[in-house]
């Protein structure tokens, strides 16, 4: 289906803002800057611009919106302030499903603007498994880790479990420590106690290299 002259505005306007700022307005920023009286219209319109092909929506960012084409064809972005470029290793892998033995020692490094993530990651990690799709990390993801041994419920982490590693969604009640995932085909991990477990950091975003 063609896009409308609304959506090709909503395109340009990503785009500029992109260009202008070094990242992607806010759905709440496009509705007031076309007009629209809730942020429902400028998802509707989205959602027609990421059918079209023309941009990826990251769900659970508040500015995940990466465009796929833009208005006047491929265009190179000037690169961010050397202060705002990220040199981060990628040390291996992390299951988002059963648990897999992390691969350290890759020497691979990108550069990556700092804009993607909040906080600022450490490293990243390769996701196995599709177990956090809802949260919208997929297989083949790499995903930004802030090193950091605590953690609260309700976040998600990447964890330590007997030497093997994963990313789950946090969830300690009365003394119980679950690794939720977040794909109904997949069953919560149970800490036992005595059982070897730590927190090796926290999820902070991702980049989607095979997009």
């Amino acid at each position: 289906m063609p896009l409308t002259a609304t959506q090709r505005a909503i395109h340009a306007f990503i785009a500029e803002r992109i260009e202008a700022d070094g990242y992607a307005p806010s759905q709440a920023e496009i509705a007031r800057a076309f007009g629209f009286k809730g942020v429902r219209a400028a998802q509707y319109h989205l959602e027609a611009l990421q059918a079209a092909g023309m941009i990826e929506r990251v769900p659970g960012r508040a500015r995940g919106l990466r465009l796929r084409q833009w208005p006047d064809g491929p265009r190179q972005l000037e690169l961010p302030a050397e202060d705002e470029i990220l040199r981060l290793p990628v040390l291996g892998q992390v299951a988002a499903g059963v648990p897999i033995g992390a691969d350290i020692g890759s020497e691979q490094v990108l550069l990556l603007d700092r804009a993607f993530f909040s906080p600022a990651p450490d490293y990243l990690l390769r996701v196995r498994g599709d177990s956090m799709r809802e949260e919208g990390i997929f297989d083949g993801d790499l995903i930004g880790v802030h090193r950091t041994s605590e953690a609260r419920s309700g976040q998600v982490v990447i964890a330590r479990i007997d030497e093997e590693i994963t990313v789950k969604l946090l969830k300690v009640s009365g003394g119980r420590i679950r690794l939720l995932p977040r794909n109904p085909d997949y069953a919560p991990i149970e800490v036992r106690p005595g059982q070897d477990f730590a927190i090796e950091g926290l999820y902070c975003g991702l980049v989607r290299p095979h997009a």
